[in-house]
């Protein structure tokens, strides 16, 4: 089932936390056991945005002694930031368990990462220049409110309803997947991949790491993969309709674009709206209407097709 939606301003910035919401409220039908969104704000210069947790919001909800747990693993993330040479600019408390940092560093980001998230109980969900992931649980306007989304600037954004069919009702297990450790790079899907493990391994090989057993993961890593190896997103998009098998239609976001792929079969469904200056995307028509006051032309995509649209 699931719910996927996507826009994109082809000119000034926009109100993309509010638009995003708007559209994943009106698809909660489709998932109501968690919603994501990875919005793509104004870049600082020579600035990362990290977001990251240091519990699950269950752990929390159940009255889990978990609240000096939370004390400490951040108090070990800044300690080990700090050990790395990372500059902290800012430092933003999202819920109790997530948090929001705005970072300068000139090092790896790969090893930094990887430093991070040794610490137990801790994961980044995004570093990024632009992108900032956020995803818990609860519907669309639970977790907007809860992040502060509702106006939040900026170019471009996807987002995700999740119906939970194969795997918890959790943090980890909820959508956008960010393509870990590759800058800005985010997916949301529709559907199931058959030859995920075959692709997974494949991979983990290649030096990649999961967070998660979710197909949507693997399309993120995929595309970014392929772009490390200096293949255009274009490109890598249609290599995957080839070589990823399943029934799947899927939204991706980098810092400067946004794409979707409908599979051969095209059993899952995708509408679009394009002008000059904006895109916008979703599983059902419902949502792109739900940002506009004015009637709109909405058309869909035929199987087997890719789009690319830059900012």
């Amino acid at each position: 089932m699931c719910g996927i939606a996507g826009i994109i301003h082809r000119g000034n910035p926009g109100n993309i936390g509010g638009e995003i919401t708007s559209m994943l409220r009106s698809l909660k039908h489709r998932g109501p056991d968690s919603t994501g969104l990875a919005v793509y704000g104004i870049p600082g210069e020579n600035q990362y945005v990290m977001r990251f947790k240091v519990a699950e919001q269950e752990d929390v909800s159940k009255g889990f002694n978990i609240h000096q747990q939370i004390k400490d693993r951040r108090e070990k993330v800044n300690s080990r930031l700090k050990e790395l040479g990372v500059e902290i600019l800012s430092e933003n408390e999202a819920t109790e368990y997530a948090f929001r940092y705005t970072i300068r560093y000139d090092g790896d980001l790969h090893h930094m990462a990887d430093y991070i998230e040794d610490i137990e109980g801790t994961e980044i969900m995004s570093l990024g220049q632009a992108l900032e992931l956020i995803k818990d649980l609860g519907d669309a306007d639970v977790v907007s409110t809860q992040y502060d989304l509702g106006n939040f600037e900026g170019s471009h954004a996807i987002g995700h309803t999740r119906m939970a069919t194969e795997s918890d009702v959790d943090i980890r297990s909820a959508h956008p997947y960010w393509a870990y450790p590759f800058n800005d790079v985010a997916v949301v899907h529709n559907g199931q991949l058959t030859n995920y493990w075959n692709w997974r391994r494949h991979l983990v090989h290649r030096g990649h790491r999961f967070m998660s057993n979710c197909d949507s993961e693997l399309i993120a890593v995929y595309l970014a993969d392929k772009m490390n190896q200096n293949i255009d997103l274009e490109e890598a998009m249609h290599d995957s309709l080839d070589e990823l098998d399943g029934v799947f239609t899927y939204v991706v976001a980098t810092s400067d674009k946004l794409g979707m792929a409908k599979d051969f079969m095209a059993a899952k469904p995708m509408v679009l709206h394009e002008s000059d200056d904006f895109v916008a995307l979703a599983s059902e028509e419902v949502a792109i209407r739900s940002i506009f006051p004015h009637e709109i032309d909405t058309f869909d995509p035929y199987e087997g097709e890719v789009r690319v649209w830059q900012l």
